[in-house]
Protein backbone atom coordinates (compact mmCIF):
# COMPACT_ATOMS: atom_id res chain seq x y z
CA UNK A 1 0.00 0.00 0.00
CA UNK A 2 3.09 2.54 0.38
CA UNK A 3 2.16 3.15 -3.42
CA UNK A 4 -0.87 5.03 -2.77
CA UNK A 5 0.13 6.98 0.22
CA UNK A 6 -3.24 8.49 0.11
CA UNK A 7 -5.26 6.11 0.31
CA UNK A 8 -8.35 7.28 2.75
CA UNK A 9 -9.43 5.63 5.59
CA UNK A 10 -12.32 5.88 8.00
CA UNK A 11 -11.34 5.26 11.56
CA UNK A 12 -14.72 5.22 14.30
CA UNK A 13 -13.67 5.92 17.72
CA UNK A 14 -11.73 8.95 19.00
CA UNK A 15 -10.93 7.48 22.65
CA UNK A 16 -7.81 5.70 22.61
CA UNK A 17 -6.92 3.12 19.73
CA UNK A 18 -8.95 5.43 17.10
CA UNK A 19 -6.40 8.76 17.62
CA UNK A 20 -3.39 6.05 18.08
CA UNK A 21 -4.42 4.60 14.78
CA UNK A 22 -4.74 7.95 13.04
CA UNK A 23 -1.15 9.21 14.11
CA UNK A 24 0.18 6.51 12.56
CA UNK A 25 -2.01 6.40 9.28
CA UNK A 26 -1.01 10.08 8.86
CA UNK A 27 2.80 9.37 9.50
CA UNK A 28 2.67 6.67 6.50
CA UNK A 29 0.80 9.54 4.21
CA UNK A 30 -2.78 7.91 4.55
CA UNK A 31 -5.82 10.39 4.11
CA UNK A 32 -7.44 9.62 7.54
CA UNK A 33 -10.96 10.97 9.13
CA UNK A 34 -11.85 10.14 12.26
CA UNK A 35 -15.78 10.01 13.46
CA UNK A 36 -16.57 9.94 17.45
CA UNK A 37 -20.23 10.12 18.43
CA UNK A 38 -19.13 12.55 21.37
CA UNK A 39 -19.35 16.38 21.00
CA UNK A 40 -15.06 16.41 21.80
CA UNK A 41 -12.18 14.09 23.33
CA UNK A 42 -13.34 13.01 26.46
CA UNK A 43 -11.49 13.59 29.29
CA UNK A 44 -11.28 12.17 32.64
CA UNK A 45 -11.74 8.95 33.25
CA UNK A 46 -10.12 6.34 35.95
CA UNK A 47 -5.64 5.97 35.76
CA UNK A 48 -4.65 3.91 32.98
CA UNK A 49 -1.49 1.82 32.51
CA UNK A 50 0.70 1.64 30.04
CA UNK A 51 3.38 -1.03 30.39
CA UNK A 52 5.78 -3.12 28.78
CA UNK A 53 5.61 -2.93 24.64
CA UNK A 54 3.26 0.23 24.47
CA UNK A 55 5.71 1.80 26.23
CA UNK A 56 8.28 1.57 23.40
CA UNK A 57 5.04 2.68 21.20
CA UNK A 58 4.31 5.90 22.89
CA UNK A 59 8.06 6.67 22.96
CA UNK A 60 7.88 5.99 19.11
CA UNK A 61 5.13 8.73 19.04
CA UNK A 62 7.14 11.44 20.32
CA UNK A 63 4.87 11.17 23.92
CA UNK A 64 6.97 9.55 26.36
CA UNK A 65 7.73 12.76 27.71
CA UNK A 66 4.36 14.28 28.15
CA UNK A 67 3.06 11.34 29.90
CA UNK A 68 6.00 10.84 31.89
CA UNK A 69 4.72 14.29 33.37
CA UNK A 70 1.60 12.95 33.88
CA UNK A 71 2.51 10.04 35.83
CA UNK A 72 0.60 9.45 38.71
CA UNK A 73 3.45 7.65 41.08
CA UNK A 74 0.80 5.45 43.00
CA UNK A 75 3.40 4.20 46.31
CA UNK A 76 0.34 1.38 47.43
CA UNK A 77 -2.68 -0.56 47.06
CA UNK A 78 -3.78 -1.40 50.89
CA UNK A 79 -6.62 -4.25 51.33
CA UNK A 80 -9.19 -4.33 54.59
CA UNK A 81 -11.56 -6.89 55.63
CA UNK A 82 -15.17 -6.92 55.62
CA UNK A 83 -14.65 -4.35 59.13
CA UNK A 84 -12.40 -2.46 57.35
CA UNK A 85 -9.46 -3.98 59.43
CA UNK A 86 -5.92 -4.13 57.22
CA UNK A 87 -5.46 -6.95 56.19
CA UNK A 88 -1.95 -6.18 53.99
CA UNK A 89 -0.41 -3.81 51.53
CA UNK A 90 1.50 -4.19 48.15
CA UNK A 91 3.24 -2.02 46.29
CA UNK A 92 1.15 -1.70 42.70
CA UNK A 93 3.27 -3.13 40.31
CA UNK A 94 3.44 -6.17 42.72
CA UNK A 95 -0.45 -6.29 42.31
CA UNK A 96 -0.27 -5.27 38.56
CA UNK A 97 2.83 -6.76 36.85
CA UNK A 98 4.47 -3.43 35.98
CA UNK A 99 7.93 -2.47 36.18
CA UNK A 100 8.91 0.61 38.92
CA UNK A 101 10.31 3.57 37.10
CA UNK A 102 9.47 2.38 33.50
CA UNK A 103 5.97 1.49 32.64
CA UNK A 104 3.74 4.66 33.43
CA UNK A 105 0.02 5.28 34.86
CA UNK A 106 -2.02 8.26 33.59
CA UNK A 107 -5.61 9.63 33.66
CA UNK A 108 -7.36 8.28 31.15
CA UNK A 109 -8.21 11.66 29.69
CA UNK A 110 -4.04 12.71 30.00
CA UNK A 111 -3.66 9.72 27.35
CA UNK A 112 -6.57 10.64 25.18
CA UNK A 113 -5.71 13.88 24.69
CA UNK A 114 -2.16 13.44 24.27
CA UNK A 115 -3.11 11.37 21.29
CA UNK A 116 -5.35 13.55 20.03
CA UNK A 117 -2.97 16.70 20.11
CA UNK A 118 -0.69 14.46 18.31
CA UNK A 119 -2.79 14.62 15.09
CA UNK A 120 -5.73 17.18 15.57
CA UNK A 121 -4.12 19.41 13.05
CA UNK A 122 -3.11 16.76 10.28
CA UNK A 123 -6.51 14.50 10.09
CA UNK A 124 -10.27 15.19 9.66
CA UNK A 125 -12.39 14.92 12.88
CA UNK A 126 -16.28 14.66 12.53
CA UNK A 127 -17.57 14.53 16.55
CA UNK A 128 -21.22 13.99 17.39
CA UNK A 129 -21.74 11.98 14.07
CA UNK A 130 -21.57 8.05 13.78
CA UNK A 131 -21.83 5.24 11.29
CA UNK A 132 -25.24 4.30 10.02
CA UNK A 133 -24.36 1.75 7.73
CA UNK A 134 -21.60 0.51 5.98
CA UNK A 135 -21.84 -1.08 2.06
CA UNK A 136 -18.16 -3.05 1.80
CA UNK A 137 -17.70 -4.05 -1.88
CA UNK A 138 -14.30 -3.95 -4.53
CA UNK A 139 -13.51 -0.43 -4.94
CA UNK A 140 -13.79 0.54 -1.46
CA UNK A 141 -16.81 1.25 1.15
CA UNK A 142 -19.78 3.45 0.99
CA UNK A 143 -20.46 4.69 4.30
CA UNK A 144 -23.43 6.41 5.62
CA UNK A 145 -23.66 8.26 8.75
CA UNK A 146 -26.45 9.08 11.33
CA UNK A 147 -26.36 13.30 10.36
CA UNK A 148 -27.20 11.61 6.86
CA UNK A 149 -23.70 12.24 5.26
CA UNK A 150 -22.41 10.18 2.50
CA UNK A 151 -19.38 9.44 1.66
CA UNK A 152 -17.10 6.12 0.54
CA UNK A 153 -13.88 5.11 1.75
CA UNK A 154 -11.22 2.86 0.91
CA UNK A 155 -10.70 0.82 4.47
CA UNK A 156 -13.14 1.37 7.67
CA UNK A 157 -11.25 0.80 11.24
CA UNK A 158 -13.94 0.69 14.30
CA UNK A 159 -11.97 1.85 16.87
CA UNK A 160 -15.20 2.48 19.17
CA UNK A 161 -14.98 -0.01 22.18
CA UNK A 162 -16.30 -3.07 23.68
CA UNK A 163 -19.37 -2.24 22.28
CA UNK A 164 -18.54 -1.31 19.07
CA UNK A 165 -21.13 -0.32 16.47
CA UNK A 166 -18.84 -1.30 13.69
CA UNK A 167 -17.98 -4.46 14.80
CA UNK A 168 -22.12 -4.98 14.90
CA UNK A 169 -22.28 -3.26 11.51
CA UNK A 170 -19.55 -5.40 9.91
CA UNK A 171 -19.41 -8.98 11.91
CA UNK A 172 -22.91 -9.00 13.54
CA UNK A 173 -24.21 -8.94 17.19
CA UNK A 174 -22.26 -8.54 20.34
CA UNK A 175 -23.45 -11.60 21.47
CA UNK A 176 -21.63 -13.86 19.40
CA UNK A 177 -18.30 -12.26 20.39
CA UNK A 178 -19.09 -10.96 24.49
CA UNK A 179 -17.58 -13.40 26.67
CA UNK A 180 -19.07 -12.47 30.34
CA UNK A 181 -16.63 -12.58 33.16
CA UNK A 182 -19.53 -13.02 35.90
CA UNK A 183 -19.15 -9.23 37.60
CA UNK A 184 -20.19 -6.02 36.76
CA UNK A 185 -18.61 -2.90 37.76
CA UNK A 186 -20.06 0.65 38.83
CA UNK A 187 -17.11 3.63 38.61
CA UNK A 188 -17.91 7.24 39.72
CA UNK A 189 -15.83 9.91 41.45
CA UNK A 190 -16.26 10.81 44.82
CA UNK A 191 -14.74 12.84 47.90
CA UNK A 192 -11.77 11.96 49.23
CA UNK A 193 -12.78 11.80 53.12
CA UNK A 194 -10.31 9.52 54.35
CA UNK A 195 -7.46 11.33 52.93
CA UNK A 196 -5.67 9.29 50.92
CA UNK A 197 -2.93 10.36 48.30
CA UNK A 198 -1.14 8.03 45.94
CA UNK A 199 -3.19 5.03 47.23
CA UNK A 200 -5.81 2.68 46.28
CA UNK A 201 -8.17 1.05 49.23
CA UNK A 202 -9.26 -2.06 48.32
CA UNK A 203 -12.47 -3.64 50.60
CA UNK A 204 -13.75 -6.71 50.13
CA UNK A 205 -16.42 -10.16 51.21
CA UNK A 206 -16.76 -12.83 48.64
CA UNK A 207 -17.92 -11.79 45.47
CA UNK A 208 -17.48 -8.00 46.26
CA UNK A 209 -14.86 -5.51 46.61
CA UNK A 210 -14.96 -1.44 47.03
CA UNK A 211 -12.34 0.36 46.14
CA UNK A 212 -11.24 3.94 46.49
CA UNK A 213 -8.44 5.14 44.26
CA UNK A 214 -6.69 8.46 45.08
CA UNK A 215 -4.25 9.21 41.99
CA UNK A 216 -2.49 12.51 43.92
CA UNK A 217 -3.45 14.87 47.14
CA UNK A 218 -6.70 15.73 45.58
CA UNK A 219 -9.84 16.55 46.94
CA UNK A 220 -11.85 13.85 45.37
CA UNK A 221 -11.06 9.74 44.56
CA UNK A 222 -12.06 7.38 42.14
CA UNK A 223 -14.40 4.81 43.58
CA UNK A 224 -15.04 1.25 41.76
CA UNK A 225 -17.56 -1.02 42.86
CA UNK A 226 -17.43 -4.98 41.21
CA UNK A 227 -19.73 -7.79 42.74
CA UNK A 228 -20.20 -11.21 41.59
CA UNK A 229 -23.89 -12.08 39.13
CA UNK A 230 -24.94 -14.90 37.35
CA UNK A 231 -25.87 -13.20 34.32
CA UNK A 232 -25.32 -9.73 32.98
CA UNK A 233 -28.29 -7.12 33.86
CA UNK A 234 -29.13 -6.00 30.66
CA UNK A 235 -32.27 -4.63 31.51
CA UNK A 236 -29.80 -2.19 33.65
CA UNK A 237 -27.29 -1.21 31.22
CA UNK A 238 -29.62 1.95 29.61
CA UNK A 239 -30.97 2.79 32.70
CA UNK A 240 -28.70 5.02 35.52
CA UNK A 241 -31.56 4.75 38.36
CA UNK A 242 -31.60 0.59 37.18
CA UNK A 243 -27.81 0.98 37.52
CA UNK A 244 -27.95 2.48 40.98
CA UNK A 245 -30.20 0.43 42.52
CA UNK A 246 -28.79 -2.58 41.37
CA UNK A 247 -25.80 -1.51 43.17
CA UNK A 248 -27.00 -0.54 46.00
CA UNK A 249 -29.32 -3.65 46.27
CA UNK A 250 -25.71 -5.63 45.96
CA UNK A 251 -23.75 -3.46 48.95
CA UNK A 252 -26.81 -3.42 51.24
CA UNK A 253 -26.27 -4.87 55.00
CA UNK A 254 -22.42 -4.08 55.16
CA UNK A 255 -20.61 -1.86 57.12
CA UNK A 256 -17.58 0.25 57.67
CA UNK A 257 -17.10 2.98 54.85
CA UNK A 258 -19.72 0.81 52.45
CA UNK A 259 -22.81 2.99 53.60
CA UNK A 260 -20.75 6.31 52.53
CA UNK A 261 -19.76 4.98 49.12
CA UNK A 262 -23.21 3.90 48.00
CA UNK A 263 -24.51 7.22 49.27
CA UNK A 264 -22.03 9.09 46.82
CA UNK A 265 -22.61 6.77 44.05
CA UNK A 266 -26.10 7.80 43.80
CA UNK A 267 -25.14 12.29 43.67
CA UNK A 268 -22.36 11.47 41.12
CA UNK A 269 -22.91 12.95 37.84
CA UNK A 270 -20.18 10.92 36.25
CA UNK A 271 -21.32 7.24 37.14
CA UNK A 272 -20.00 4.63 34.45
CA UNK A 273 -21.74 1.14 34.46
CA UNK A 274 -21.00 -2.18 32.51
CA UNK A 275 -20.61 -5.93 33.06
CA UNK A 276 -16.82 -7.11 32.69
CA UNK A 277 -15.97 -8.95 30.39
CA UNK A 278 -13.92 -9.68 27.04
CA UNK A 279 -14.66 -9.53 23.05
CA UNK A 280 -13.05 -13.12 21.82
CA UNK A 281 -13.07 -13.04 17.37
CA UNK A 282 -11.69 -15.81 15.56
CA UNK A 283 -10.90 -12.81 12.85
CA UNK A 284 -10.16 -9.05 13.39
CA UNK A 285 -11.38 -8.06 9.72
CA UNK A 286 -14.10 -8.85 6.76
CA UNK A 287 -13.25 -7.50 3.54
CA UNK A 288 -12.57 -3.74 3.83
CA UNK A 289 -12.92 -3.47 7.37
CA UNK A 290 -11.07 -4.18 10.79
CA UNK A 291 -11.04 -3.81 14.14
CA UNK A 292 -9.06 -2.40 16.65
CA UNK A 293 -8.26 -2.28 20.17
CA UNK A 294 -11.34 -3.18 22.64
CA UNK A 295 -13.68 -3.45 19.46
CA UNK A 296 -11.18 -6.01 18.45
CA UNK A 297 -10.39 -7.46 21.69
CA UNK A 298 -10.96 -6.30 24.85
CA UNK A 299 -9.12 -7.88 27.57
CA UNK A 300 -11.32 -6.11 30.56
CA UNK A 301 -10.62 -3.85 33.35
CA UNK A 302 -8.81 -7.03 35.42
CA UNK A 303 -6.55 -7.35 32.78
CA UNK A 304 -5.53 -3.93 33.45
CA UNK A 305 -4.03 -3.85 29.68
CA UNK A 306 -6.40 -2.43 27.94
CA UNK A 307 -5.09 0.52 26.92
CA UNK A 308 -1.75 -0.96 26.28
CA UNK A 309 -3.06 -3.41 23.89
CA UNK A 310 -4.75 -0.64 21.78
CA UNK A 311 -1.62 0.97 21.38
CA UNK A 312 0.27 -1.67 20.13
CA UNK A 313 -2.53 -3.07 17.85
CA UNK A 314 -2.83 0.33 16.61
CA UNK A 315 0.80 0.66 15.80
CA UNK A 316 0.84 -2.77 13.92
CA UNK A 317 -2.24 -2.39 12.07
CA UNK A 318 -0.56 0.81 10.97
CA UNK A 319 2.74 -0.34 10.07
CA UNK A 320 1.00 -3.72 8.10
CA UNK A 321 -1.27 -1.40 5.95
CA UNK A 322 1.94 0.71 5.14
CA UNK A 323 4.17 -2.04 3.72
CA UNK A 324 2.03 -4.51 2.95
CA UNK A 325 0.98 -4.80 -0.99
CA UNK A 326 -2.64 -4.79 0.07
CA UNK A 327 -5.30 -4.42 2.87
CA UNK A 328 -5.67 -8.60 2.53
CA UNK A 329 -2.29 -9.15 3.53
CA UNK A 330 -1.88 -5.77 6.14
CA UNK A 331 -5.30 -7.15 7.98
CA UNK A 332 -3.81 -11.18 8.14
CA UNK A 333 -0.45 -9.49 9.49
CA UNK A 334 -1.84 -7.78 11.77
CA UNK A 335 -3.42 -10.91 13.28
CA UNK A 336 -0.90 -12.79 12.53
CA UNK A 337 1.67 -11.01 14.84
CA UNK A 338 -0.68 -9.54 17.68
CA UNK A 339 -3.01 -12.59 18.32
CA UNK A 340 -0.71 -13.87 20.95
CA UNK A 341 0.04 -10.73 22.50
CA UNK A 342 -3.85 -10.48 22.62
CA UNK A 343 -4.74 -13.61 24.07
CA UNK A 344 -1.92 -13.89 26.50
CA UNK A 345 -3.14 -10.36 27.99
CA UNK A 346 -6.07 -11.36 27.63
CA UNK A 347 -5.65 -14.41 30.10
CA UNK A 348 -4.41 -11.78 32.77
CA UNK A 349 -7.88 -10.73 33.58
CA UNK A 350 -8.40 -13.98 35.37
CA UNK A 351 -5.77 -13.94 37.91
CA UNK A 352 -6.93 -9.98 38.58
CA UNK A 353 -10.43 -10.97 39.24
CA UNK A 354 -8.47 -13.32 41.73
CA UNK A 355 -6.38 -10.61 43.34
CA UNK A 356 -9.26 -8.12 43.31
CA UNK A 357 -12.59 -10.28 43.85
CA UNK A 358 -11.88 -13.39 45.15
CA UNK A 359 -15.17 -15.38 44.59
CA UNK A 360 -15.73 -17.29 47.44
CA UNK A 361 -14.93 -17.48 51.34
CA UNK A 362 -11.81 -20.23 50.56
CA UNK A 363 -10.57 -17.67 47.60
CA UNK A 364 -10.75 -14.89 49.82
CA UNK A 365 -8.36 -16.42 52.38
CA UNK A 366 -6.14 -17.90 50.65
CA UNK A 367 -5.58 -14.20 49.17
CA UNK A 368 -5.19 -12.35 52.68
CA UNK A 369 -3.03 -14.66 53.81
CA UNK A 370 -0.61 -14.31 50.92
CA UNK A 371 -1.03 -10.49 51.74
CA UNK A 372 -0.58 -10.92 55.50
CA UNK A 373 2.54 -13.36 54.75
CA UNK A 374 3.94 -10.56 52.23
CA UNK A 375 3.78 -13.24 49.70
CA UNK A 376 3.30 -13.31 46.09
CA UNK A 377 -0.28 -12.84 44.30
CA UNK A 378 0.41 -15.24 41.44
CA UNK A 379 -0.02 -11.65 39.05
CA UNK A 380 3.14 -9.62 39.20
CA UNK A 381 5.63 -12.53 37.06
CA UNK A 382 2.59 -13.37 34.44
CA UNK A 383 2.07 -9.86 34.23
CA UNK A 384 5.34 -8.98 33.34
CA UNK A 385 5.82 -11.39 31.13
CA UNK A 386 2.70 -10.69 29.20
CA UNK A 387 3.00 -7.00 29.15
CA UNK A 388 6.05 -7.15 27.21
CA UNK A 389 5.19 -10.44 25.01
CA UNK A 390 5.27 -9.05 21.82
CA UNK A 391 8.52 -7.74 19.96
CA UNK A 392 7.41 -4.98 18.46
CA UNK A 393 7.76 -5.21 14.98
CA UNK A 394 10.27 -2.48 13.17
CA UNK A 395 8.43 -0.78 10.55
CA UNK A 396 10.05 2.37 7.95
CA UNK A 397 8.05 4.89 10.78
CA UNK A 398 9.00 8.52 9.38
CA UNK A 399 10.69 10.47 12.33
CA UNK A 400 8.17 12.08 14.69
CA UNK A 401 7.60 16.00 14.09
Amino acid sequence: MSSSPKRSVLVSGASIAGPALAHWLHRYGFEVTVVEKAPTVRGGGYPIDIRGTAVEVVEHMGLLPRLREAHIDSRKASFVDADGRPVGSVKPEDLTGGVAGRDIEVPRGELAFALYDSVRDDVEYVFEDSIATLHDHAAGVDVTFRSGTRRTFDLVVGADGIHSNTRSLAFGPEATYHRYLGHCFMGFTMPNDLGLSHEALLWNVPGKSATRYAVRDDDQVFAIMTFAAPEPPTGAFRDPAAQRDLVASAFAGYGWEIPPMVEAMRAADDIFFDAAGQIRMARWSSGRVALVGDAAHAPSLYSGQGSSISLVGAYVLAGELATAPDHRTAFAGYEERTRTFVETNQALAFQGLAAITPGTAEELAQRDEALRGDRDLEINDAGRAANSALDLPSYPVPTAS
